[in-house]
């Protein structure tokens, strides 16, 4: 999976986080990170509160309790020192995800009748915003999540993202136009879903996530693993911070407004999360589970001892990646708002006037190519059809070669045959002879079989069988020139009695054949 660049812009300052999904491990991989405090300069590019800015507060027409703030651009210096975070980086293979909160992300309560589909539920959305907040919304930069009463809770923007106008800037820097931008987030909704990760809330807890940050902090009540209600951002931070007691009377403040009553769990992260801030929430309230935020589902290992230890300011960018990548999983589904201008100027291909002088010539480049293809296929069908045909004529050629392998296997053994042949014939002639004899006699005298005859040597055969008669045996091995009575035993034959016999002969005693 291709790294990811995580960015926060929190006022002036900006965290930045270099990450990628190590598949082996089954963990992110934190690669760097980094905090730079955008100076601007004297220029003025927009409306917007990516990063804000010394200027004059604007109030958004229509927008209850939300302000932005003239943006000016971002000094060289600034540009740079957010360039040298970023190299060595290959920008054709990284993806650059910003994450926004407000001001400059706005969020929006609905709670009207929800449509099955998600396209007319955006269209309801962006009616009832149009309506309430006399603002006028584009479908593609608004996104909505489920809230755990059931409410929907809107996130959108207006005009340009000052967050992608700072990444265009650094693009530039690497002589890029832009960075590649898959989607943009929501700061607070994406910090809930880490937090509500990482920790195994009940399904009734009523949660609380401090996020303390340089010069604004956030408050997030969850109900269970879902959102109940983002408190307003406040404007204190470690810069600005004179006493904790401040954060409670907010954080009251906040629970009176999204009507909870206790809490159970406290979850401090950001750039302050020190023991002394925890026991003077224990101190607040102390029916609640405080704890900080751990990253022990990270592999920071290439990060050097004080980067560690301050961690927990990227609390932000590590939850938009861990989002991010279960999205890419199908784990999960959050708040992704990409605006239509920005997902314009990413395209390959931007049309304008003279784009379409350069149109006829891609049709005509177009048709060229596709008629070469269709002889470049042509050509190779018929190639293919001559090999298919030439590989049927190597098979039989094949085929044959081996019926001629066959054939001289047999030629080459033909000698060998023939005189085993001349070898087994040799006195075939005489057991001729023998055997008629054999058959004159049993013609005469029954009573007697043969169950064996065999060929010792050259000169003496065997002979095998029974006889119910000793006399018919004796008479037998008369009857048979040069033979030997060997030896004659009386064995039970079914239910009568029978000598088994065995005589040799010489067969040369015989005469032979004239054609032998």
């Amino acid at each position: 999976m291709k790294p990811i660049v995580c960015l926060y812009c929190e006022g002036n300052d900006t965290k930045l986080a270099v990450l990628d999904h190590d598949k082996s491990l089954g963990k992110i991989k934190v690669l760097r990170t980094a905090s730079v405090d955008v100076v601007a300069s004297g220029s003025k590019i927009g409306v917007d509160s990516g990063f804000s800015l010394e200027g004059e507060s604007l109030e958004l027409s229509g927008v209850e309790g939300s302000t932005t703030e003239i943006l000016n651009e971002p000094d060289t210096a600034s540009i740079s020192a957010l360039s040298g975070t970023l190299t060595g980086l290959n920008p054709n293979n990284t993806l650059y995800i910003p994450a926004l909160s407000e001001p400059a992300l706005i969020y929006h309560t609905f709670e009207g009748k929800r449509d099955v589909k998600d396209s007319k539920l955006v269209q309801e959305l962006i009616e009832d915003i149009r309506e309430t907040k006399s603002v006028n919304v584009d479908k593609e930069s608004i996104d909505f999540t489920e809230l755990s009463d059931g409410s929907l809770l809107a996130a959108f923007v207006v005009g340009e993202v000052g967050c992608v106008s700072l990444l265009n800037s650094v693009a530039q820097h690497f002589g890029k136009k832009y960075f590649r931008v898959p989607t943009i987030k929501s700061a607070d909704t994406t910090l809930a879903y880490y937090v509500a990760k990482r920790k195994k809330f009940f399904p009734d807890d009523q949660s609380l996530v401090v996020y303390i940050g340089k010069e604004y902090s956030k408050l997030i009540f969850l109900h269970g693993r879902k959102v109940k209600h983002i408190g307003t951002t406040l404007d204190i931070g470690t810069l600005n911070l004179h006493t904790y007691d401040v954060y409670f009377s907010k954080i009251l403040l906040e629970m009176e407004n999204g009507g909870i009553s206790a809490l159970d769990n406290i979850i401090v992260c950001g750039e302050d999360d020190s023991e002394n801030l925890i026991l003077s929430f224990y101190g607040t309230f102390p029916e609640a589970n405080v704890s900080r935020l751990e990253f022990d589902d990270l592999d920071l290992s290439i990060l050097d001892e004080e980067s560690r230890q301050k961690f927990s300011s990227y609390s932000v960018p590590v939850a938009v990646a861990t989002e991010y990548f279960d999205e890419q999983a199908k784990e999960t589904k959050g708040i992704n708002i990409l605006p239509k201008y920005i997902r314009e100027e990413q395209k390959f291909f931007q049309f304008s006037w003279h784009s379409f002088i350069v149109l006829p010539f891609l049709f005509i480049a177009a048709f060229l190519i596709t008629l070469k293809v269709l002889q470049n296929s042509r050509e190779i069908s018929d190639l293919d059809s001559e090999i298919t045909q030439k590989t049927i004529i190597a098979r039989q050629n094949q085929e044959m070669l081996s019926k001629i392998a066959e054939l001289e296997t047999r030629i080459s053994t033909f000698d060998q045959t023939v005189a085993i042949l001349d070898s087994a014939s040799a006195g075939s002639g005489v057991f001729k002879s023998v055997l008629k004899e054999f058959s004159d006699f049993g013609a005469r005298r029954q009573g007697i079989w043969l169950s064996k005859l065999s060929k010792e040597d050259d000169r003496i055969a065997s002979l095998e069988g029974y006889s119910l008669s000793r006399y018919t045996l004796t008479d037998f091995a008369y009857s048979i020139l040069g033979a030997t009575l060997n030896s004659m035993l009386n064995e039970s034959l079914r239910d009568k009695n029978a000598y088994k016999f065995n005589i040799t002969f010489d067969i040369s005693s015989y005469p032979k054949k004239d054609n032998e």
